[in-house]
């Protein structure tokens, strides 16, 4: 006992958490998600005066408990016992610290009664009463001191200088951006801020966040009510005294433009368009922040880079303005401070340590440095047998005799995941594939304890969320139907938007304890876990990179929740070498990527030209020297791009050269730039809208849902040739009208369906292949306007529904894009054909259900349902009683399942109140329409 006891000398893991509850009947224990512990909470009960985590006994394996629900469907799978993991004989070499887990080696952190400048309250960082308050609400009642040194940097709360930072995932670096924004915006009443993220859920979680923060802010107050030393932040304004934040990403119904937010949440395309049009109609001197989070994707060439240009134009400005950018994974961020011009700061701080460990081959082994991992490496290697006495693993997962967890990989998931959960913990699994993470849900599941065995109010949650998603219009997914019931969940793109929420906040909360996703998930969205495992450390076919591999291991430990962080890295013999190196790989250096493809430059000049940003070529030069290129390459090499460039734009007839050797957009230039497309594929778009001037074909969808189709990144496009053989023989004359207008050749199609190839060698082949590719979709979008539901679409064209629900958003925002290409080109015309389907395809209807698809909760499906029962205007909604609306929800229901009495008023009790809020929303909408009635009459 006293060699295996030094095994947990460093933090009390899983089991040893466990075995102070092996009294109770149940391992499932009360969930804190949802309830944040304050940032100065410590853990001293299971810390020694020293701050470090007190020696405990291992504990002994936790016995299975097999069984099934009452309610467990007869031709569910059988049940599987998960391996046991033990702890191997002898005592494991003690770990040195990961540059994660230095927490271990210093005191707890100070509290604000130690050091004042941790309470946001303090006098130094000016902040309104109310928001402190907001922010000790949402659990945030003290700072870190890296953050309180970050904050008090040379010129930051003044706003008077730029700021890059970086700090590992969960250390808090949003905080310190969240408290440097609000101040700008809070001291000048017509302030204005940007904060860019690179996905759409961190964009709508951000918003969600940033208004509980901001809730009950009135600027009239903050103008009249602060009696103490802080600043006199305004007058009250007439329009709004609400700080108003609104969030922009491809395909929201949300059309808000510069005048409507105070802060705007953007992903990274609409964030540039934002700048642009602020810019061109010169409202962009309200602009007093920028936060770009996830900076070290500035070198990304496919997106990213649209931040260079961005932060470049704003630096062009010489208006007082404050870039803030942050990352949990730069490294040369001394080039970036170069850049912004600014003060930079870093630290490696994490408040909840992590414990790293490899599993090979059945065994786990510590892997949190380093020099452990080239230790561990080498005496891994096959042809040493192990031999090297020095190496012990720290435990062992025994084999498996059923047939499904054979492959040893597979079956230290499996264990580790029991194992967590069983302690009452939940887990974080990164599988490679979407299929992947189905194949490891369904098999943890049949491990985990049954419906039966849970807590009964875990039970009654794990059933409303089976009832919250079978209410949804794709309905249940057959396999969630099957693992949510044991607590098990996969999130992948291959749910819609609806489902990964729903399983995302069931997770947060602690109904569901194992989540299973790919690897974006790790940078998509927030959710931490007390043990992340890693299903190989492929995407794919490929190795994951060192960024996104920290991103995955960065989820693991909940900041009051957890007292440790636990990572399991579980790859095979073939991957092992590259794994191991993978591990310890620094981190990539960022660069600047504009001269990395000719494109990028192109389109950072040609919207600078158009705005009227830069018009001569010392201005050009001058912008040219404030990228981060300027910083990161050598100036021969930059002029001779530059030159090429403009030489190219002028050439494809995007800028003009008047006699004074000014720099003018043509009226081409300037719609492509309206529009946010790359200069070749404006060309591309171009064409295409100047054939459809000619014969537009109106009496059918298909060619204007084609021209909704994006340009980019079409390579990945997956085409069911057989499904697009029998749609072409299925069009009517209109649709075939189309396809010859375009040049599409049923031959091909056959010739494709037999086995052919689409040759894409050219640039005329190119482009011939991206008219197969759109049209294809077209075909999908077209189902998708004529109220055929997602799952529907998903199963006809052999795509997931998340794919579908994916394709139908962003061809949301980029028919914006075209209906602005189109205005700024003088096609009236054109742009109000366009205008009218992109209304259609948000709704997923037909044009008689419009009005009714305005109204919150009623879309596609349920509109129809609504018009087929009489309810065919806003009016008569509005003026219907919530009660008389409820039997229609009923049909509207996707699936008809028969429930228990108990259940059944709950879901009838759901409906009701759903009813309730269209009817609210109907009303809203009717008086709108009345005022408008009243204007038209004046």
């Amino acid at each position: 006992m006293a060699d295996k006891s030094r095994l947990g000398v460093w933090h009390t893991t899983t089991l040893q958490s466990a075995r102070q509850q092996q009294h109770q009947q149940t391992y499932y224990t009360t969930s804190l998600a949802g309830h944040k512990r304050a940032y100065d909470a410590s853990s001293s009960q299971n810390s020694d005066r020293n701050g470090a985590p007190r020696r405990r006994a291992p504990p002994q394996p936790l016995p299975f408990r097999s069984g099934l629900s009452s309610n467990t469907a007869n031709n569910e799978p059988p049940r599987l016992t998960a391996s046991q993991i033990e702890y191997a004989d002898g005592s494991a070499a003690r770990q040195l610290p990961s540059e994660y887990s230095q927490r271990q080696d210093f005191a707890a952190t100070p509290t604000s009664t130690i050091d004042p400048l941790l309470s946001l309250s303090h006098p130094a960082y000016s902040l309104p009463r109310q928001l402190v308050a907001n922010f000790a609400a949402s659990g945030i009642r003290t700072i870190y001191p890296w953050q309180k040194q970050c904050l008090r940097g040379p010129g930051l709360l003044d706003g008077e200088k730029n700021l890059v930072y970086s700090a590992p995932t969960g250390g808090g670096k949003s905080l310190v951006a969240d408290v440097l924004m609000l101040k700008q915006v809070l001291e000048d009443r017509d302030a204005k801020a940007i904060l860019v993220l690179p996905y759409v859920a961190l964009v709508q979680e951000k918003v969600r966040w940033l208004r509980n923060i901001v809730s009950g802010i009135s600027r009239e107050e903050l103008g009249q009510n602060e009696q103490d030393d802080r600043p006199k932040f305004w007058a009250p304004r007439a329009d709004k005294d609400t700080i108003r934040v609104v969030g922009f990403f491809g395909g929201s119904k949300i059309r808000a433009t510069w005048a409507d937010f105070d802060i705007a949440v953007c992903t990274i395309e609409k964030a540039n368009s934002l700048v642009n049009a602020a810019i061109e109609d010169c409202s962009i001197s309200k602009l007093r922040a920028v936060v770009l989070d996830e900076c070290h994707m500035i070198d990304d060439g496919y997106r990213g880079y649209l931040l260079e240009l961005m932060a470049t134009k704003l630096m062009c400005l010489g208006q007082p303005l404050q870039i803030i950018g942050m990352s949990a994974t730069l490294t040369n961020i001394e080039l970036l401070k170069n850049w912004l011009q600014g003060h930079s700061y870093e630290t490696h701080y994490r408040p909840v340590p992590i414990e790293e460990h490899l599993v090979y081959d059945g065994k786990v082994y510590a892997a949190g440095t380093t020099a452990s991992l080239l230790k561990t490496v080498t005496q891994l290697d096959t042809r040493s047998q192990f031999s090297q006495p020095r190496l012990q693993p720290l435990r062992i997962i025994k084999s498996s005799d059923h047939k499904e967890l054979t492959d040893p990989v597979r079956n230290a998931v499996v264990a580790l995941a029991n194992e967590t959960v069983r302690a009452g913990y939940g887990v974080l699994v990164f599988s490679s594939s979407r299929a992947g993470c189905e194949s490891d849900a369904v098999l943890i599941s049949r491990v985990l304890p049954t419906f039966a065995e849970a807590d009964p109010s875990i039970q009654e949650k794990r059933s409303d969320l089976l009832g919250d998603l079978r209410s949804l219009s794709t309905g249940l997914d057959p396999k969630l139907e099957q693992t949510i019931p044991f607590g098990v969940s996969f999130h992948h793109a291959g749910l819609t938007t609806e489902e990964r929420e729903l399983v995302a906040k069931a997770y947060d909360q602690g109904v569901l304890k194992v989540c299973v996703a790919t690897c974006s998930l790790a940078a998509g969205i927030n959710l931490p876990a007390r043990r992340v495992i890693l299903h190989g450390a492929r995407m794919g076919r490929d190795l994951v990179g060192p960024a996104m591999l920290r991103q995955m291991r960065g989820r693991a430990g909940r900041k009051g929740k957890d007292e440790v962080g636990e990572t399991y890295l579980c790859c095979r013999q073939t991957d092992l070498e590259a794994v191991v190196d993978l591990m310890h790989a620094d981190l990539p250096e960022i660069s600047s990527c504009l001269i990395s493809d000719k494109r990028r430059i192109q389109r950072a000049l040609l919207e600078i030209i158009a705005i009227r940003l830069a018009t001569s070529r010392e201005s050009l030069d001058d912008y040219v020297s404030k990228t981060m290129l300027a910083y990161s390459a050598e100036p021969d090499s930059i002029q001779e791009n530059v030159e090429a460039s403009i030489a190219d734009l002028q050439k494809m007839e995007f800028v003009t050269v008047d006699g004074y050797g000014s720099f003018q957009a043509t009226l081409l230039g300037k719609a492509i730039v309206a529009s946010s497309l790359d200069p070749e594929d404006g060309i591309f778009i171009h064409n295409e809208l100047k054939k459809a001037l000619q014969a537009f074909v109106m009496d059918g969808d298909m060619h204007v849902l084609y021209n909704f189709t994006p340009v980019h990144d079409l390579g990945g496009v997956m085409v069911n040739w057989k499904v697009f053989w029998n749609e072409m023989q299925q069009l009517d004359d209109s649709g075939l009208r189309v396809i010859h207008f375009l040049g599409l050749k049923p031959v091909v199609v056959d010739n494709m369906l037999h086995g052919g190839t689409l040759r894409e060698t050219t640039p005329a082949e190119k482009e011939n292949a991206r008219r197969y590719h759109r049209f294809y979709l077209a075909l999908q979008l077209r189902d998708l306007c004529n109220e055929v539901p997602i799952h529907r679409v998903a199963q006809k064209y052999d795509m997931p529904r998340g794919s579908v629900q994916t394709l139908a958003q962003t061809c949301q925002g980029f028919a914006a894009g075209m209906i602005k290409f189109c205005e700024t080109m003088g096609w009236g015309a054109m742009a109000a054909a366009l205008d009218h389907f992109s209304d259609r395809l948000k709704a997923g209807a037909r044009s008689d259900l419009l009005a009714l698809a305005k109204i919150t909760f009623v879309k596609s499906r349920t509109a129809r349902i609504f018009w087929d029962n009489g309810l065919k205007t806003v009016a008569a909604v509005a003026n219907a009683d919530p009660k008389e609306l409820l039997p229609i929800l009923m049909q509207a229901q996707p699936n008809k399942v028969k429930l228990g009495a108990k259940d059944e008023q709950k879901f009838t009790d759901k409906l009701l109140a759903k009813a309730k809020i269209i009817a609210d929303s109907a009303n809203r909408l009717w008086q709108i329409e009345m005022q408008q009635e009243l204007v038209d009459e004046e």
